[in-house]
């Protein structure tokens, strides 16, 4: 099964927000603080991803 651009990116924006939560949850139960650092700052850069992804299907939306 071929997927279109705007069907991909809709599946990684979900896949980006899904990896946002889930670091930030474990950032918040794990006791290791440089570990609970990584995972936030992992948090962040999938949120940046997450934005990059959103801003590009509006873009092919408007086209």
């Amino acid at each position: 099964m071929e997927l279109d651009a705007k069907e991909v990116l809709k599946k990684k924006i979900l896949d980006a927000q899904e990896m946002v939560r889930d670091y930030e949850m474990y950032a918040k139960n794990v006791q290791d603080t440089e570990v609970a650092d990584l995972f936030r700052n992992f948090a962040e850069e999938s949120g940046y991803q997450a934005r990059k992804l959103q801003d590009m299907l509006k873009k092919l939306d408007h086209s």
